[in-house]
């Protein structure tokens, strides 16, 4: 196993498949499975017409507050609050607190609040560039301004109790402003070459599901890698039969998806 190894290209030929680092170095293998994210470099070699996922038109400001330090007596929920301020969409979800504590009193409070009326910003900020995203918005790229605007529109717009939670988040400037970004799959393996999670098909987070599906993804590709090597299959075969197993099933998650992000993006439009 390599940390921190930035791997810049992959290839393959009829007997191996292999990557190259951005030092250099050449490691092969049997496959490559590309599990590197929706800014995936394997999926430039498996789908090079289709390569880049897509902004999805908005954004979602994150931040966790502690409970101890907001003010007692607040109910906040044991699961997801979902709540809709004008245009904007929120998710309130109690996280246990840094020593896994779930005692009401002693949690953090995370909260994913849904936003398209920034997309200047992010273009500004080199975060969005035509329609792929490059980065995060960190608290240090976040104007005065803007946080300024956030505020005011969080004391309007979000009801007690998440409201104190995101003051507090704001008030502390903790925040990540994450652009969103959406991959409809084409393929999911080319020869030796496979994707799996965000890397093969990248969902807005209103979908709930891309942790589940990046799961399944790891089990389908190992189930039929195993039973490639069980049979004496050659193994683009065992992974063609991966993709034909959860292609249509993760296209089908993220086209959901899409519904939604059409709808919220457009409300600005």
């Amino acid at each position: 196993m390599h940390h921190r190894t930035r791997v810049t290209r992959v290839g393959q030929d009829a007997d191996a498949a292999w990557a190259v680092t951005e030092d250099g170095r050449t490691y092969r293998g049997e496959v490559v499975i590309g599990a590197d994210g929706h800014r995936s470099t394997v999926r430039a070699a498996i789908a090079p017409d289709n390569p880049d996922a897509a902004f999805a038109g908005y954004l979602i400001w994150l931040g966790v507050a502690d409970e101890s330090a907001l003010t007692p007596g607040h109910r906040y929920p044991h699961n997801f609050d979902i709540l809709h301020g004008g245009e904007d969409v929120l998710l309130g979800y109690p996280l246990a607190s840094h020593r896994g504590s779930i005692r009401p009193g002693s949690r953090r409070m995370g909260w994913a609040w849904y936003d398209a009326s920034r997309n200047d910003l992010l273009r500004q900020k080199g975060s969005v560039r035509g329609t792929v995203v490059q980065h995060s918005l960190r608290a240090a790229d976040i104007p005065k301004a803007t946080f300024k605007e956030l505020t005011a529109e969080a004391a309007d717009l979000w009801p007690a109790p998440w409201r104190e939670a995101i003051l507090d988040s704001l008030e502390r400037r903790d925040i990540l402003g994450t652009p969103i970004a959406e991959y409809v799959p084409e393929r999911l393996v080319n020869g030796r070459l496979a994707l799996v999670g965000d890397a093969a098909h990248a969902p807005t987070p209103m979908t709930g599901s891309g942790f589940a599906a990046s799961m399944e993804d790891a089990d389908a590709v190992a189930e039929a890698l195993a039973s490639g090597l069980r049979h004496g299959t050659p193994l683009p075969r065992a992974l063609a039969a991966y993709e034909r197993m959860r292609l249509p099933q993760v296209r089908s998650m993220v086209q959901s998806g899409q519904q939604f992000s059409r709808s919220f993006a457009s409300q600005l439009v």
